[in-house]
């Protein structure tokens, strides 16, 4: 049977130009890139023409705004961590990944501003919860759930009108939309390969320049003392040949395309906002019917989908984004198209769901 892979929101499959770097870095001499001899200097070549690729995808003032991560989760922890020093109190939109919730929490006082039934946060709302001892703004881009995009532009212009520090989670967004660091003019961006077709075990945190944070790991001077630890190379080259690779208008018009598709032939509720969102994800509302049961009926017709309230072999807990909406925080279904998303991938899902949607609705009475 066929497999037809809509999870990209999870993690997308690593692009072939991704692939072949890091297999020609693996096969080449080994070196640590902190070192003078000539193995090393190859080393500190490949990761700093990487640097230079995704300093340029990204929009970037410069390469040296690029600190290499393990992934966007600690590239999270390592602004808010970091954040902390300016101040106890941070304040985050009540659809942050748990990523940054639970970050934010562990250092000291959050405030949590809510968001409207479409997961859309009000910027006076968020600016108005800035205290004299708020240290940084957590707003993302666009929701890993739902996909609604934030109004980060004006959320980052009113927390600087307060002279606050603003972290932006991209990680969702990154890939499926043009995100200009420069741009946007935000203090902190989180960003990672996995989502975008890069390798996993990689990401980045943007970090404006000029703005000094203290180290989450410490132990050794790489990424300028930003980072300590020996680079990842190979996934670094990787993350690098994987942005290099990406025709961002074509395939953000392809994925809206699809996710279009699906909102329009599939008949369950849209979360979310069906206009103003990420091109690549879109999430449903099953009422009645339990999101395991959904899912594992996908499964056996070969489409990998997930559900939007955090059902995963992780966790079965509601969903504290779908929750904040007001909708239900119990049954729902995500679908996420990428970069190697067909056509074939998108007419087996619109015909299998209503199918096994019927069937279990008839086994629960």
């Amino acid at each position: 049977m066929a497999r037809h892979y809509l999870d990209h929101a999870s993690t997308s499959p690593v692009r072939p130009a991704a692939v072949e770097a890091m297999v020609a870095a693996l096969d080449g001499p080994t070196g640590d890139p902190g070192r003078i001899h000539e193995e090393g200097l190859s080393a500190r070549a490949a990761v700093e023409t990487a640097r230079d690729r995704v300093a340029t995808f990204f929009g970037c003032r410069s390469s040296r705004e690029v600190v290499f991560t393990s992934g966007a989760t600690e590239a999270i922890a390592t602004a808010v961590h970091g954040a902390a020093a300016r101040g106890a109190h941070q304040v985050l939109t009540a659809v942050e990944h748990s990523a940054v919730r639970l970050s934010a929490e562990a250092i000291g006082r959050t405030t949590v501003v809510p968001v409207d039934a479409l997961g859309r946060v009000d910027v006076d709302a968020l600016a108005a919860a800035i205290e004299p001892d708020t240290s940084c703004v957590h707003v993302q881009w666009g929701n890993h759930e739902v996909g609604t995009v934030q109004p980060v532009a004006a959320a980052v212009a009113a927390c600087h009108e307060r002279g606050v520090l603003v972290h932006v989670d991209a990680a969702q967004a990154n890939g499926h939309v043009a995100i200009d660091f420069a741009a946007l003019d935000a203090d902190l961006v989180s960003v990672s390969a996995h989502k975008l077709g890069g390798p996993p075990g990689i990401g980045a945190l943007l970090v404006r320049r000029g703005l000094r944070l203290p180290p989450l790991l410490r132990g050794g001077d790489q990424e300028r003392a930003r980072r300590a630890g020996l680079e990842n190379v190979p996934a670094i080259v990787g993350f690098g040949a994987a942005v290099a690779s990406i025709d961002l208008t074509a395939e953000g018009t392809r994925q809206r395309s699809l996710t279009d598709r699906i909102l329009e032939r599939v008949d369950l509720v849209p979360y979310g906002d069906p206009v103003d969102r990420l091109p690549h994800l879109v999430c449903f509302g099953v009422p009645g019917i339990e999101p395991q049961a959904v899912l594992l009926g996908l499964d056996r017709a070969g489409i990998a989908a997930h559900s939007g309230s955090a059902c995963s072999s992780e966790a079965l807990e509601p969903s504290p984004v779908l929750a904040a909406m007001g909708v239900d925080a119990h049954r729902s279904l995500r679908v996420s198209v990428g970069w190697s998303t067909t056509d074939d991938d998108v007419d087996a899902f619109v015909d299998a769901v209503p199918r096994i949607v019927a069937s279990l609705r008839r086994l629960s009475g």
